[in-house]
């Protein structure tokens, strides 16, 4: 019984809705519906083998290319994987979505496609260079890294980001001024101690962005202020010249921005405005908080530099692996300006509590071994293929519909006609697919109305559920010229 399961799969209870013959493109779609069903219900989950198509045939008293065909179609939704040697298989489910999306309406039995911003292609994390890291890393280990260890995190890391940041982002570092921590979160969490140990009552940010910054950031003791936001990015000079001087005054300890890709809107920060925004930390001792989430990727402009290379008194420059490698690994890293140093350690505590020391080390050996470039310049160009498919199909299918901020990152936003936004993000639930629209990533105490738009992530799915999900989207998307 094994060895015929391994051979034909399972068996396979299909209820199809047909009349007496064993082909055509109504009992085609029958059986293509019916399957599809299956997978988004749960009664065939991930990784099961599908029957041979000769075998469900027989089983159905149907046309053997009925189910072939069937089964393709599925193959391209991304509802099932066929790999020669391992027969038709269910797809294994995306990553789950975050809490803001999953308030959304959905499809019965969840979606089947997530395009949420915020995710790398997790199937593509380079496993194999990685555990060759790893073995090199713990080989050369002293014994006394496994200890508890400095609060700044392992000398080989920090030494490591320092050189690849200054090489690769124009970051001027010293290891000394490094600081390892488990994500932006952590960081986040760190300066907004810091901040409010200062006296700062009101951070600023940016008109778009992450709810669960905004809420670390209340919860932090500060308050979160936007700023306003324009075709040049976001409006820094606001900070000396407008209405937020005014009422704010001295109570704004710091600036939190995406300067090298705004998140969402994917447009980099002006030069002028970040020449404004040095120069308004200089004058008030204020802090620039530089998320620079995706440094890596970009495609068809020359590389921006980290605002931190501007002044490195000033400015708190923030990285991480969340984007380039995976979140879960959970490194990220600081660097300080030198007199922030012994207050960020004092706020992380006297050991390094937070980051696996292992990983450290491994991440330290895949950055100086070169696997970390590599590893790099193979995704930038697997996401800026899909990008290029994002916009042909678009193109092609919703000529209404305009990408933007897409010279870089991994997501792009696509502009909607007006009035649209609520009734394409239901209509993409009902398509299996979880995608955000530009409202959720608007601060709530921001001026003005966000245009009508969808925030994509195209580096989330795998490279077998990412047709699927193109199509998914496509067909949510407003049809019209």
């Amino acid at each position: 019984m094994a060895g015929n399961r391994a051979t034909f799969g399972v068996d396979l209870h299909v209820d199809l809705a047909r009349t007496g013959s064993g082909t055509g493109p109504g009992l085609r779609r029958s059986l293509t519906d019916a399957l599809r069903e299956a997978v988004r219900g749960g009664r065939l989950a991930p990784g099961t083998r599908l029957p041979s198509s000769r075998s469900l045939a027989a089983d159905l008293g149907i046309a053997r290319n009925t189910v072939a065909d069937a089964y393709a179609d599925l193959v391209a939704e991304g509802w099932l994987t066929a790999r020669q040697g391992s027969g038709t298989r269910v797809a294994p489910r995306t990553v789950p979505v975050p809490a803001s999306a999953a308030r959304r309406p959905r499809a019965p039995g969840g979606p089947a496609h997530n395009l949420v911003p915020g995710t790398p292609d997790l199937a593509s994390f380079p496993r194999t260079e990685w555990l060759r890291a790893s073995r090199r890393a713990l080989a050369a280990a002293p014994n006394d890294a496994l200890g508890y260890g400095d609060p700044r995190g392992r000398a080989e890391l920090r030494t490591a980001l320092a050189d690849y940041l200054a090489r690769a982002r124009g970051v001027r570092a010293d290891p000394g001024h490094v600081l390892v921590c488990s994500g932006f979160v952590h960081g986040l969490t760190l300066l907004g101690s810091v901040l409010r140990g200062r006296g700062a009552r009101t951070l600023a940010v940016e008109s778009y962005g992450l709810d669960v910054h905004w809420d670390l950031i209340e919860r932090a003791g500060l308050e979160s202020v936007p700023l306003p936001f324009d075709e040049l990015g976001t409006r820094t000079d606001e900070l000396t010249d407008g209405p937020a001087a005014g009422p704010l005054g001295d109570s704004v300890g710091g600036v939190l921005l995406t300067p090298a890709h705004q998140f969402p809107m994917g447009v980099p920060l002006h030069p002028r405005r970040r020449a404004a925004v040095v120069d308004w930390a200089r004058r008030t001792g204020g802090l620039i908080l530089e998320d620079d989430y995706d440094g890596e990727f970009r495609y068809d402009r020359q590389p921006v530099g980290a605002l931190q290379g501007l002044d490195p008194d000033r400015v708190v420059y923030f990285g991480t692996a969340s984007k380039s490698l995976a979140p879960g690994l959970r490194l990220g890293w600081l660097v300080l300006p030198p007199d922030l140093v012994p207050e960020v350690i004092a706020a992380k505590g006297g050991a390094d509590w937070s980051c696996g020391v292992l990983d450290q080390l491994t991440l330290a050996e895949f950055i100086t071994s070169g696997a970390y470039d590599r590893h790099v310049r193979a995704s930038r160009l697997r996401y800026r293929r899909r990008r290029d498919q994002l916009v042909a199909a678009l193109a092609a299918r919703a000529p209404s519909v305009t990408a933007t901020g897409i010279a870089a990152g991994l997501h792009a936003v696509l502009r909607l006609p007006p009035g649209t936004e609520r009734s394409v993000v239901r209509a993409a639930a009902w398509h299996g697919l979880a995608v955000h629209g530009l409202a959720a990533h608007r601060h709530p105490a921001a001026a003005s109305a966000p245009p009508d738009a969808l925030v994509v992530g195209y580096g989330t799915p795998s490279d077998s559920g990412w047709p699927g999900a193109l199509e998914a989207l496509c067909g949510a998307l407003p049809q019209g010229t």
